[in-house]
């Protein structure tokens, strides 16, 4: 049974709704938003104003629709903080979006200068960080990557602050479909995801909250009993709480998939690109992009949280908590935080 300690229970709170369910919205996407814009410039490097000015857009016109935020301390951060709703959830990426590719495997690092005390100081309320694993990479590799984990699980525990952990499957350098992007693996394994979360949910890794792509591709999420069976599972080893990630799908598919996910008992979303994507392909048009924020995209918006309102669990009275739901633990040792450590 999990027990939380004052602050990764407020954190949890304050990133759902009152009835427990998670609408968040992804905003600290760096390649996804920089290869478009400096494509079309013609430039190596995307200019920071252009990248920060459609984080801005996002925030401004989907943050009253969402339950939290999800924003990077390299764009987001400083150009929406002043704007940011209060009462909203704030969740901060850690994870660097620079990773190193070797022959094993890709390894993780935090960025320059960022980590889990300082997302603390600033008011977040929670950390986010994205590994990517196979469990098929090197020996070499994913024991750095679990390394990296864990550490940031322990610092998480430290500093008192929900652990918001994203798994993402990848294609090795010998795979056929190989890419760098930020896009789901063409042809991916059920096996290496639910193998994946299996590793993670672990208690060395101290993971709150689950951030999970879809087991199968987004294109064969079609409600039927096998793929279902297979979110069923998925659900089962992450142990706790868990939200989807959208991985680059389309609307459509995304909501097949959280049909799925919904059913296996996610609690929610932590979405992106299906969400302002489409608004985001008439880049220069700011004008243009604007209005598909304001209309397809908080409409999209509606339309997922409407589904997770119907049918998503809430993440308080998750099994892993007890019988009493989510509840602080008996240990009065844990009250007495260390701040002179923060």
């Amino acid at each position: 049974m999990i027990t939380l300690t004052p602050g990764k229970l407020a954190g949890m709170r304050r990133m759902a709704d009152e009835n427990g369910i998670y609408k968040m919205t992804a905003v600290d996407q760096r390649p996804p938003i920089k290869g478009p814009i400096a494509k079309y410039l013609g430039v190596d490097q995307a200019p920071w104003e252009q990248v920060a000015k459609f984080k801005g857009m996002l925030v401004e016109t989907l943050q009253a629709h969402s339950t939290a935020m999800l924003l990077d301390p390299h764009y987001a951060i400083p150009y929406s903080f002043d704007t940011l709703i209060p009462h909203k959830g704030l969740v901060v990426t850690l994870e660097d979006s620079l990773f190193q590719e070797t022959s094993g495997g890709r390894l993780s690092a935090s960025i320059d200068n960022w980590s889990v005390g300082k997302i603390k100081r600033m008011g977040g309320d929670a950390v986010k960080v994205l590994a990517w694993y196979r469990p098929d990479a090197s020996d070499e590799v994913n024991q750095a990557q679990k390394d990296y984990v864990k550490q940031i699980g322990e610092d998480c525990a430290k500093y008192d602050i929900p652990f918001l952990f994203e798994l993402l499957v990848y294609p090795l350098a010998a795979d056929a479909h190989q890419t760098q992007e930020y896009v789901e693996m063409k042809g991916k394994k059920a096996d290496d995801v639910l193998k994946s979360v299996e590793e993670f949910a672990k208690p060395d890794y101290g993971v709150d909250v689950f951030k999970l792509e879809s087991p199968v591709n987004a294109a064969d999420a079609d409600g039927s009993a096998e793929v279902q069976a297979v979110f069923d599972e998925m659900g089962r080893l992450a142990g706790r709480p868990w939200v989807m990630l959208s991985a680059g799908a389309g609307k459509t598919e995304f909501r097949n998939v959280l049909d799925h996910a919904f059913k296996a008992g996610a609690s929610g979303f932590l979405a992106g690109r299906a969400i302002w994507l489409d608004a985001f392909n008439a880049y220069p048009d700011w004008n243009a992009i604007h209005a598909g924020l304001e209309g397809d995209a908080v409409d999209y918006m509606k339309d997922i949280s409407a589904l997770a309102d119907a049918n998503a669990s809430n993440w308080a009275k998750h099994v892993c908590y007890g019988d009493g739901g989510a509840r602080l633990t008996a240990d009065d040792a844990t009250f007495r935080l260390n701040y002179s450590d923060i």
